[in-house]
């Protein structure tokens, strides 16, 4: 069954209990296998009022196996294909159809990849299985990983390993790219991944290397920081008054993004140092719900790895 593929969602509990506040539309922008947003839908389910689940997500397959993990719930969710930084567009036409009076009262971000799409050898996305150097999280995008390492010049190639995974040996594993496509093209994770050994100094700890190279293609392939900005933007904007927003993030490039936004709608501009002002030129738009990221326990860890590495933060918008 394609929902068994998929394992447990992510500081699920933390998550829910964090985002439901009240009755109303929950947006689960990255729905995966659905797992979030069968705890949601079962939170949703015990409240006195109406709700409606609408889960996004781009990969046909994983609408599917979201499709079969929510099927008792009927009605009370509709899953769409669409990117996530489509939300205010694919939201609209839901909207429409709603019941009088219905807002939005949450939404959710999970920006990790899922464990299907890893675990697939075919969808290119790990270094741990060859296969296709794909990396799509649409299998009907543009552009492929094969695509970046063969078609990019070695300085594009090192600013992108630097930029997106912070690689300080960027400008070697370029070189070593380049001079090895001119042989032959590189089409596979398994020849690639030979190339990022040979090319590092740090023979003890390739792992790190690796993904930090094959997290770099992804983002670049997937634009994944671009349409995570576009989202959190397009996200509060559909957000009614009183409405949570939470993202879960796995590195450091995204997690920053979701601070620096969080923190700018949490803060008034009162204006230049000094000005005497009795109101802010423009008042907070919403407020902290948590102050630190929330992080897996040691039970969490311990039976998905893939949680380590992930925080949670949550705002809610104010109501005036």
């Amino acid at each position: 069954m394609a929902s068994q593929n998929y394992h447990e969602p992510v500081l699920a509990a933390e998550t829910t209990s964090l985002l439901v506040t009240r009755p109303g539309i929950y947006i689960d922008g990255t729905l995966g296998g659905g797992g979030h947003s069968l705890e949601l839908l079962k939170l949703l389910d015990g409240l006195d009022g109406e709700s409606l689940l609408v889960g996004i997500d781009q990969d046909s397959h994983a609408l599917e196996a979201a499709a079969e993990k929510l099927r008792d719930f009927g009605d009370k969710a509709v899953l769409l294909r669409g990117n996530f930084s489509m939300v205010r567009e694919l939201l609209e036409p839901v909207m429409r159809g709603a019941g009088a009076g219905m807002e939005v009262m949450g939404l959710l971000l999970d920006l990790g990849v899922s464990s299907f799409q890893i675990d697939t050898p075919v969808r290119g996305f790990s270094y741990l299985r060859d296969g296709p150097l794909d990396m799509r999280m649409n299998p009907d995008g543009p552009l492929t990983a094969a695509d970046v390492v063969n078609g990019y010049e070695e300085q594009a190639l090192s600013r992108l390993f630097f930029r997106y995974g912070e690689e300080p040996q960027s400008g070697r594993i370029a070189r070593a790219i380049v001079s090895a496509r001119q042989s032959a093209p590189i089409t596979t994770t398994g020849a690639l991944a030979e190339v990022v050994r040979q090319a590092s100094s740090r023979k003890d700890s390739p792992i790190k290397t690796l993904s930090r190279i094959y997290q770099a293609l992804r983002i670049e392939v997937n634009d994944e920081l671009g349409v995570l900005e576009q989202a959190l933007e397009d996200g509060f904007s559909v957000l009614s008054p009183g409405g949570r927003f939470a993202v879960i993030s796995y590195h450091s490039l995204e997690d920053r993004i979701v601070k620096r936004f969080f923190s700018a709608r949490c803060s008034a501009d009162w204006g230049p140092k000094g000005l005497p002002l009795r109101e802010p030129l423009k008042p907070a738009e919403a407020e902290l719900v948590t102050r630190k990221p929330v992080q897996a326990g040691d039970d969490e860890t311990g039976r998905n790895p893939r949680a380590r590495s992930a925080r949670l933060r949550v705002i809610q918008k104010l109501e005036s």
